[in-house]
């Protein structure tokens, strides 16, 4: 099997097949190069199991709820998406909330059974959107439990078996173009001790000791909007993930890069940092939270969901999903994108 795109990490910045991204690219006096600017795209391979819930995203021209439409129309849309910039995106087996943000979520989006295995149809929706990204020359920051579903895995052993499950099956894949996210924010609503804060940096470790062929797949663990990482994770992650949701002023985020990068700094590492949800927009102003993160050199992850009183074309996140740019808010994402990117 042979595939196209590998990323990889040089000190604080990643690289597509061995080269810097963005090889040579400025923007306002402000390194592009080296960045991975993505966007929260989780719904990619979303169904729900619970049929008593499974109505409430049904399509507006057909009435009905269909997994395999939503993962076709994410591949058709993919290309459009790199065309303006963007290299990577964040898909979870468990998704994320399907209303943006919810305080209950009866809904079942598990691609990780009860007992740890690994479900097919899902794997198969994953596959197809994978090979896709591996044929553009894009990053899938693959995240494995969220909060809002990770209670459908029984136990410890589960979740351990669920690791094992998944990189068993990456790896005979051969994929190499995957950053790893243990889960997405694991200071929230988390009752697996292995998925909290003080349990996932053992889980970091069990991952980059899974090396096979002399590769490893690069491993990483979010937590929530503004809140920076503890030292389990930022003395053993391969890359730093942050949270822009919440942070409303743009400065803060300047102060999160520079705190987060000074501290690694005075443990003698020197590694990415990356933005994979942030719902601030703005992008029509001169600063905004996307443009203070480039500027100081940290990758941005453009999470949109459909706000109250909006329609079917706005919001990523929010299922069904119309994974066109046909929203003014996605269109003034990607223009910003493709400027900041020179695509």
């Amino acid at each position: 099997m042979t595939r196209k795109t590998q990323v990889g990490i040089e000190g604080e910045q990643f690289t597509l097949n061995g080269r810097l991204t963005y090889e040579g690219v400025t923007w306002q006096c402000a390194r592009v190069e080296g960045l991975l600017m993505n966007a929260r795209l989780v719904q990619a391979i979303f169904d729900d199991r619970n049929p008593q819930t499974a109505s409430r995203w049904a399509y507006p021209d057909t009435g009905v709820w269909d997994a395999e439409r939503n993962t076709q129309e994410f591949i058709a849309a993919m290309p459009t998406w790199r065309a303006h910039g963007l290299l990577a995106m964040t898909l979870n087996l468990q998704g994320g909330s399907p209303q943006g943000y919810s305080h209950t979520q009866p809904w079942h989006n598990s691609a990780i059974n009860e007992d740890g295995t690994l479900d097919a149809a899902y794997l198969r929706r994953l596959e197809r959107v994978l090979d896709e990204a591996d044929r553009l020359g894009m990053v899938v920051i693959l995240g494995i439990f969220y909060f809002g579903q990770a209670m459908r895995v029984r136990d410890e052993a589960a979740v351990l078996q669920a690791l094992d499950h998944l990189f068993d099956w990456l790896f005979g894949h051969e994929y190499r173009n995957i950053l790893i996210e243990i889960n997405n924010e694991c200071d929230i609503h988390y009752t697996h001790t292995l998925l909290q804060p003080d349990g996932v940096g053992t889980l970091i470790q069990r991952v980059q000791a899974d090396v096979r062929g002399g590769y490893r797949y690069p491993v990483s663990v979010s937590f929530s909007g503004g809140v920076l990482p503890n030292d389990a994770v930022l003395n053993t992650a391969d890359y730093i993930l942050l949270h822009g949701n919440n942070v409303h002023d743009p400065v803060r985020i300047t102060d999160m890069v520079n705190t987060v990068r000074a501290r690694l700094r005075e443990n003698g590492r020197a590694i990415p940092i990356l933005f994979n949800e942030d719902d601030h927009f703005d992008f029509e102003r001169p600063i905004n939270n996307c443009v203070a993160a480039v500027r100081a050199n940290a990758s941005w992850g453009y999470f949109d969901y459909r706000m109250e009183g909006e329609g079917y074309a706005d919001g990523f996140q929010s299922v069904p999903v119309d994974w066109g740019l046909n929203s003014a808010r996605k269109r003034h994402f990607f223009e910003l994108l493709k400027t900041m990117t020179q695509a």
